[in-house]
């Protein structure tokens, strides 16, 4: 092959196919169709003069000669990764951008109204936000910071916790008015499937005849269904709270919290616009831990431990 047919991003395309085993999921990691990534496959393929993957019923599996790419493909990609956090966080200039990565519950319940301020503040950083419950990898440059629910779990993440999210039962307005069964679990309720495993535990613990006739993955989409009145929900205080069409009917037992993390590599926390990102965002949420922990006025803050 010669020279002038290479191109790292063949190799890029090759990888994500190897990571998500489908074409759809390559083009939803890399942001491009499925048809561009099956011409661009076809492509690469021709001018190796090899095939990469076997097309099975389930999805694309490697071949012997893929096996082999993957492995060296996937070692020069590490490598220029490493050499792109580090040039960028030697990076002092307060411009340039931003790319957040979070889950739609804090994408759309919490962040918005910080990202507008730190706009305002720094007119000069563009921001691009990542809804993904899926957690890109920021080794990678999937993103530059990350706010998640939980402890981090790679080690070249550096980062802080930036609150604590307390969780209650929730109904609208209108069904609050007709009337809450004093048992809880005897009342329709908006439940969740995959994910969210904490939370589905500590209601399973608490309330263990508990039947969801509504099941939804998102926490937005329960916010929804519960203003719409579909049943009882289980959601962040932080979100459900001001919200005018949702009535907290029943706090969660004990003291469960999810904690809340902002996250960057360790080779970007040095980046000026990445710091000032970081920086800006944990002074804001700091400001709304009565919010974040589910206290109300005239609640009592309690003793720290």
């Amino acid at each position: 092959m010669d020279a002038q047919d290479q191109n790292w991003d063949d190799y890029r395309l090759f990888l994500a196919i190897a990571q998500t085993g489908t074409l759809s999921g390559a083009a939803r990691l890399l942001g491009v169709t499925h048809s561009t990534v099956f011409r661009r496959l076809a492509g690469f393929e021709d001018r190796l003069g090899v095939r990469l993957f076997e097309r099975l019923p389930s999805g694309y599996a490697l071949t012997a000669a893929g096996e082999a790419m993957q492995q060296t493909a996937t070692r020069i990609d590490d490598e220029i990764a490493a050499v792109r956090r580090r040039v960028t966080g030697q990076d002092q200039r307060l411009s340039g951008q931003v790319r957040i990565t979070a889950t739609d519950m804090l994408a759309i319940g919490l962040l918005p109204p910080h990202l507008a301020a730190f706009r305002r503040a720094w007119p000069g950083i563009d921001l691009e936000l990542l809804v993904s419950d899926t957690r890109l990898d920021l080794t990678r440059r999937e993103a530059d910071v990350a706010l998640r629910l939980g402890n981090p779990v790679q080690e070249t993440l550096v980062g802080r916790r930036v609150g604590r999210l307390a969780f209650g039962v929730y109904a609208s307005v209108g069904r609050h008015r007709a009337g809450i069964a004093e048992d809880l679990a005897h009342n329709d309720w908006i439940g969740f499937g995959s994910g969210h495993a904490p939370l589905r535990q500590v209601l399973a613990d608490w309330l263990p005849g508990l039947r969801p006739q509504f099941r939804t993955n998102s926490i937005s989409a329960a916010v929804a269904a519960a203003r719409a009145g579909i049943g009882l929900a289980p959601l962040p205080c932080a979100i459900a709270d001001p919200d005018p069409d949702l009535v907290r009917v029943a706090a969660f037992p004990g003291d469960f919290r999810l904690d809340l993390w902002l996250l960057t590599h360790e080779d970007l926390r040095q980046t000026a616009r990445i710091r000032a990102f970081v920086d800006f965002i944990a002074e804001a949420l700091a400001e709304q831990t009565d919010l974040l922990e589910g206290r109300r006025p005239g609640d009592k803050k309690p003793a720290e431990a």
